[in-house]
């Protein structure tokens, strides 16, 4: 495809608007970082960030991983706050020489003498439609060449930089490559550069709003798919209300009935199947009990911790700065551990368990080290790979430091605390020494079956914000709609409980008291659809390829689809445990 830079530069503008602001303008003296105020000609630093594929968002290199102008001497490193390090970003200073205000309109950055191998490194990053963030924008294009099979490799030379600010502060930054050149072995091509200031009556307070897609995070689909689900959760509730409470009704009425006539009791109690006829069972501690108690505390912390990030996201436009979101996250997970032990301390207490020490340890540590093990893998790859993606290890040492005197100690203390606070037993009915033995049943009210199909409705209930979500995260948007995040997991939550009751009252009919691994199952089977969806969406709606980005996405799918697995399954057990509960309250237990 023929077309000149500049147009292409335009044709870009919706997808490298939304990195702009991933590259900073700052002063390094009179310019503060907290209000971004300067004075005239006032010294700005032009950061340069990261490198790599535009359709492999997470195959990131050193921007001067390719032979560009590299600043002569020492260049100042500039690492962001936690969530920004583990986003693979590392800010060096370009040494352009722009001031505040002053407009240039062509000066030269240096002169790049092309060898065999600097033009081979240009040409497999321009075949890779490799992008740069100091501002975004492409190394260079493939043009169609009629006396070449393969095109003809052009490297754009020239950077016109254009910045418009309001009184003292910069609002926004765009970059226009011009100035194609042929990549030829023996050129030596000149590296320019141009600035233009324009002033804006944008307030600072609204500069990002440049940088969102409302068109498509506000589309009508999108409000659709929220009314489509809560009209989901009115008819799941109301339908769970009508149906369960109307046969638990009647099934209270005839099983309390005392003033009958002997044979119209003894006809009763000989038709009498069902939930009923295992109230001596259906409070037997679950097998495995301390992974069972250890997952539901987990989850229990994990649901707290998404309402509170999603709140603050809210609150505080948490979008706006880069690595917001995982540092908050990261931090907000530590303080919320206490959660953690709590539930499942208390959970544990309450069956009975003795192996505290266990329980506590693998509470503390089930999804960390679960996280860790995904995340030791991809780091390996990325650093195999030199990317910018593998992890310091400073940055590795402080997330453990914050897990090993913040998470973990916290959980510990809400294990104590759960124990000793609400660890009693209160069952409504008397466990039986010998089990109950459980009859054959048809195929669809096996566990197995229950659980895989407990997970359709929830997923149907997220399944298109699952799409903004991914759209987001592996295609350079920005996600700022966390109100429709908000919605979305409540509606998820409800959804959860109620259709994980339903499975469980199908399960207790059908005389089989093993409930609570089930009820777990079927609810966190939600995170199977997502993760099914996510394969269907890597090959239908991106383009990424590649062994390296293929194990990042897969990897990091992996790692989100067990948080969303065990916070589901605990949320639906929990939900479960007060319907069973709740039912067997108000029967005769032998």
């Amino acid at each position: 495809m023929t077309s000149s830079s500049g147009a292409r530069s335009r044709s870009l503008l919706p997808f490298i608007s939304l990195l702009l602001l991933l590259f900073l303008l700052l002063s390094p003296a009179l310019a503060s970082e907290s209000d971004h105020k300067y004075q005239p000609d006032d010294p700005v630093i032009l950061w340069v960030n990261k490198v790599g594929p535009y359709n492999n968002p997470q195959e990131t290199y050193n921007y001067y991983s390719l032979p560009f102008c590299h600043p002569s001497g020492d260049s100042a490193h500039k690492w962001g706050g936690l969530g920004e390090v583990l986003g693979g970003n590392e800010l060096i200073d370009s040494k352009i020489d722009i001031k505040f205000g002053k407009n240039v309109d062509k000066v030269t950055i240096c002169q790049i003498p092309l060898d065999e191998a600097k033009v081979k490194q240009f040409k497999d990053a321009i075949e890779n439609s490799y992008w740069f963030e100091f501002f975004m924008g492409f190394v260079g294009e493939l043009h169609p060449d009629k006396n070449s099979d393969n095109g003809k490799h052009v490297l754009y030379t020239h950077k016109s930089i254009t910045v418009q600010y309001n009184k003292d502060q910069i609002i926004y930054v765009n970059l226009t490559q011009e100035n194609p050149k042929t990549l030829e072995t023996g050129k030596a091509l000149d590296m320019t550069y141009s600035v233009k200031w324009i002033p804006t009556n944008i307030t600072f307070a609204r500069r990002f709003d440049v940088y969102l897609d409302y068109p498509f995070f506000e589309h009508q689909i999108h409000w659709f798919s929220i009314f489509n689900s809560f009209m989901m959760v009115i008819f799941l509730t109301g339908l769970v209300s009508m149906i369960l409470m109307r046969t638990l009704r009647n099934d209270y009425a005839k099983y309390a009935r005392e003033d009958d006539d002997l044979e119209s009791l003894e006809r009763d109690v000989s038709e009498e199947s069902g939930w009923k006829l295992v109230h001596g069972d259906v409070f037997r501690p679950p097998r495995n009990l301390v992974v069972l108690s250890a997952v539901v505390g987990t989850g229990a912390q994990l649901a707290l911790l998404v309402l509170l990030v999603i709140l603050l996201a809210i609150v505080g436009t948490l979008y706006v700065g880069r690595g917001a979101i995982v540092t908050t996250f990261i931090v907000c997970y530590a303080l919320t551990s206490f959660i953690a032990g709590y539930v499942s301390g208390g959970m544990y207490s309450r069956h009975g368990g003795k192996s505290w020490i266990k329980s506590m340890i693998l509470t503390a540590s089930l999804f960390p080290f679960m996280c860790f093990g995904i995340g030791f893998i991809l780091n390996t790859i990325a650093i195999f790979y030199g990317s910018l993606a593998a992890i310091p290890f400073g940055t590795m040492v402080v997330v453990f430091i914050i897990w090993a005197f913040i998470s973990f100690p916290l959980a510990l203390l809400g294990t104590v605390v759960g124990r000793n606070w609400s660890g009693a037993p209160n069952n409504p009915c008397r466990v039986k020494t010998i089990p109950r033995p459980i009859p054959e049943k048809k195929w669809y009210l096996t566990p197995s079956v229950v659980s895989l199909m407990g997970g359709l409705l929830p997923f149907g209930s997220i399944f298109i914000e699952m799409y903004f979500v991914f759209t987001s995260f592996w295609n350079y948007k920005v996600y700022y709609v966390y109100g429709f995040m908000l919605l979305v997991f409540l509606i998820l939550i409800i959804v959860t409980v109620c259709v994980t009751i339903v499975g469980t009252y199908f399960l207790l009919n059908a005389e089989n008291y093993h409930w609570q691994w089930t009820s777990f199952f079927s609810a966190a089977s939600t995170a199977v659809y997502v993760y099914l969806y996510s394969i269907y969406y890597y090959y239908v709606k991106t383009k990424m390829s590649g062994f390296f980005q293929t194990s990042f996405y897969f990897g990091y799918t992996l790692m989100f689809c067990l948080g969303l697995g065990i916070l589901c399954g605990a949320v639906g057990y929990l939900g479960s445990n007060l319907f069973v509960r709740r039912i067997y309250r108000n029967i005769k237990c032998d």
